[in-house]
């Protein structure tokens, strides 16, 4: 922002006060005394006597300003300064005391900010002490050593003149074994807003109060119907438990008068948490969490808070929207997912604290914009940009800080917060007296505003850092506090704030993409985490077309998605990435558990054959909407079905497999390379294929002729034995003495052969015969092997005939 006070005026008479309480201020100044010859003497003048080198340096006593009470007072209080002095030096400090200083008022916002730079007490610059009496006694002070004090002044005793913002230093003035005279050792400076009446036109103030976190929940749900979600740690816990970060800031944020700004995520992974949660270790197992009660008692409390507030509700998990501007925009599908984020925020806010939260703003971090972020930020319905002075600056030279509503075109508002202000609580403020100049330093500013223009009403707009701490928070809330008491200020919602009448000279031209602050970008999402993100987004809706309740599946993916975006990773590059590759790969695992049974080869003979395929689903859901293809890579050779492949609609219960057996046929041996692959129903694969080998070993017309001509040889045989057995019977009949009964059926040929045949009487007829013993005639032996296919057919075998596996 353009300097926004640079104007002469605020206070009535300023010199004439000055001259009133300074007195003889010029001796504290060497310089001017030198040249105008004017001899100066006495205790005050000896007060304020600093060398040059002690100008230049913040002094060998270092003040802490712990509090200042009342922060912005009125007629009749007594304000209050405590704090400690620390002796820096290696000199023992001697016959000292601490005494408060009350400089004139300023007339700009960028004099609070050199007034606040100043290190060192500078002579000229920094008022005489208020009265001999209002001191705090320091009889020594050794090397090292600190002394607390504690300083009340009345409010008359001040000389305070018109409205404005004082300056007021805290200083030590004391001597060291060095140098036995009275100095300054050492001076804090702080701010003293004074505006004792209420103001005739009152600045609108609208303060942003963010409940937002990192990302705690994984992608990992349970198996059992609860799906019981995994949590990365147990850290949201500990910020939500009593005394937690996120604990005060909900404590804090239900005493002031704020507009609540929320992340779904944050409300849905505590909610999460309520019905029982699981912890990720290292190893990779889980543990069961145990802060279900916290939860509650959080949400509870939340719910009851934001009833009837102001709320506004981020999209979920807090998009990178200057990433996915820079980065991710070009990668396709990248901007869809801040769309769906945007559509599940309201739904998530109004179902656990039961509140329709705003989901018109988009809050880039920052407040940096550029017209691609823009752009960005309103793609998803979002028409107004929460930006910053210190990105949309004031190039019209305005002498006052215009109100935040601007129309930046196509419909959109810029809805500019203030940087001084946004930005007053972002130090360690751990320490009190860190925490008292920020908020007096606040105050002051948002006083000056007010002064600027006292007949024209503006609203003004403060956007703090996102994940302020507890202390950063504490501090916010003491100097709201104080805002919301004091005179000159009264609050407002940033829906109205939003609405307000453009100040017609402010500008409202978005700064162009060269002027993205560089810190900021070099912290953003790489094209490549917007990539992965699309892959994984990629396989989920490969797999959600064949889930039976793709709810289970699509839902807490869907929301890790939105997580992988979150503005929370920046300065956490390793550690997001590891997140993205997590979930990808958690989601490969499940797809995982719908797969094909590995297969051995096999052994294949007959003309035709099943070969059975086994596809197991160890979801606890069942699968549906898959296609089981089986491909024949030589289908000269073996067939599937009626050509090179066949396939098949496969529908799988949970925890369940089934088995599809295909139809074969073969037209000649060898071995033959057969793949098995799952396919969604649009045609795209699913999992790793199976392949194996079937080694065919098919009956040719080569083995049936010689198959035949054994059947041949055996009816010949057989007839043989036939045309043998009647001579011999009709030998019988004529009483052939050499082949009759008589020779017990004994004959011999006319080559001297002996031939035993059995007798028609035998005990078991000629078939039995025939059957029992064998002669050497005989045209099979009883060690001959079973044959692989009946003699009595040469048909294929029948489908029903299984592989050998």
């Amino acid at each position: 922002m353009a300097e926004a006070a640079d104007f002469q005026g605020t206070s009535p008479s300023p010199a004439r006060r000055w001259l009133r309480r300074s007195g003889a201020l010029l001796a504290g100044a060497p310089l001017l005394a030198g040249l105008l010859q004017l001899p100066f003497s006495g205790p005050a003048q000896a007060a304020e006597k600093a060398s040059v080198a002690d100008a230049a340096g913040s002094g060998p006593v270092d003040i802490n300003l712990d509090s200042l009470s009342p922060s912005t007072p009125t007629d009749g209080d007594t304000i209050t300064v405590s704090g400690s002095v620390t002796n820096t030096s290696k000199q023992t400090v001697t016959d000292a005391h601490v005494g408060i200083r009350v400089g004139p008022s300023l007339n700009t916002r960028s004099a609070i900010d050199t007034v606040a730079k100043r290190t060192s007490f500078q002579p000229g610059l920094d008022a005489l002490e208020v009265g001999g009496k209002y001191v705090a006694k320091v009889a020594k002070l050794a090397a090292g050593s600190s002394q607390r004090f504690s300083i009340s002044v009345p409010v008359k005793d001040l000389d305070l003149g018109s409205d404005g913002v004082y300056p007021l230093g805290v200083s030590l003035t004391g001597r060291t074994t060095a140098q036995q005279w009275d100095q300054v050792l050492g001076i804090e400076r702080t701010f003293l807003p004074w505006q004792p009446d209420a103001a005739d036109t009152k600045t609108k103030t609208t303060y942003l109060w963010p409940l937002i976190s990192t990302v705690h929940l994984t992608a990992k749900t349970g198996s059992d119907e609860q799906q019981t979600p995994v949590f990365k740690s147990d850290d949201l816990a500990k910020e939500i438990s009593p005394g937690g970060r996120l604990d005060q800031l909900l404590s804090l944020g239900n005493q002031l008068d704020v507009t609540w700004v929320l992340d779904p995520d944050l409300l849905a992974s505590v909610d999460a948490m309520r019905g029982g949660y699981r912890i990720q270790q290292e190893n990779g197992t889980t543990i069961a969490g145990k802060n279900q009660a916290v939860a509650n008692a959080w949400l509870d409390k939340l719910e009851k808070s934001v009833q009837g507030q102001n709320i506004v509700a981020l999209p979920f998990a807090d998009p990178d929207l200057a990433s996915l501007a820079h980065h991710g925009k070009d990668v396709t599908g990248s901007l869809s997912h801040l769309k769906d984020a945007t559509d599940v925020a309201a739904g998530t806010v109004e179902t656990i604290v039961h509140v329709k939260p705003s989901t018109d703003f988009a809050w880039p971090v920052d407040g940096a914009v550029d017209p691609s972020i823009v752009n960005v930020a309103t793609s998803a319905g979002a028409d107004k940009v929460i930006t910053r002075s210190d990105s949309l600056r004031e190039t019209g030279g305005l002498p006052y800080t215009p109100s935040a509503a601007r129309p930046i075109g196509g419909g959109s508002t810029a809805v500019v917060a203030d940087e001084r202000l946004s930005t007053a609580f972002q130090g360690d403020m751990m320490k009190a007296d860190s925490s008292t100049l920020a908020v007096q330093k606040f105050l002051a500013q948002s006083l000056m505003i007010n002064l600027q223009e006292s007949d024209n009403e503006r609203s003004i707009v403060v956007a703090p850092q996102r994940m302020p701490t507890a202390s950063q928070a504490q501090s916010m809330a003491v100097a709201l506090r104080a805002l919301q008491q004091g005179n000159w200020s009264e609050s407002q919602g940033l829906a109205e704030a939003a609405k307000a009448k453009p100040d017609p000279g402010a500008t409202t031209k978005v700064p162009p993409t060269s002027s993205y602050p560089r810190a900021l970008r070099n912290r953003e999402l790489p094209r490549g985490a917007f990539e992965r993100i699309q892959k994984t987004q990629g396989k989920l809706d490969k797999f959600q077309v064949i889930l039976t309740h793709e709810a289970r599946v699509v839902t807490p993916f869907g929301r890790a998605i939105d997580r992988g975006m979150s503005a929370s990773w920046r300065g956490r590059t390793a550690e997001a990435a590891a997140f993205r590759k997590g979930v990808d790969r958690y989601l490969d695992e499940l797809m995982g558990l719908v797969h094909l049974i590995e297969k051995s080869d096999a052994k294949l003979s007959g003309r035709s054959a099943t070969i059975p395929v086994t596809v197991q689903n160890n979801l606890v859901q069942g699968v549906d909407h898959l296609v089981l293809r089986l491909t024949s890579k030589q289908p000269t050779r073996l067939k599937i079905g009626n050509g090179p492949y066949d396939e098949r609609q496969i529908q799988v219960a949970g925890e369940h497999s089934q088995s599809v057996k295909f139809t074969t046929s073969t037209k000649a041996n060898g071995p033959v390379q057969v793949d098995a692959q799952l396919y969604t129903e649009d045609g795209q694969p699913y999992g790793h294929k199976v392949s194996f080998e079937v080694k065919v070993t098919e009956i040719t017309s080569t083995v049936m002729l010689v198959i035949g001509g054994g059947v041949l040889l055996l009816v010949l045989a057989g007839f043989r034995m036939y045309t043998q057995r009647k001579r011999a019977a009709a030998r019988r009949a004529e009483g052939d003495p050499e082949n009759g009964p008589e020779a017990g059926g004994v004959r011999k040929d006319t080559d001297g052969t002996v031939d035993t045949e059995h007798t028609e009487d035998s005990e078991d007829g000629p078939e039995r015969a025939s059957g029992s013993e064998s002669g050497a005639d005989d045209p099979e032996q009883p060690s001959d092997p079973t044959p692989d296919t009946a003699s009595e057919s040469a048909d294929p075998s029948g489908t029903g005939e299984r592989v050998d596996r």
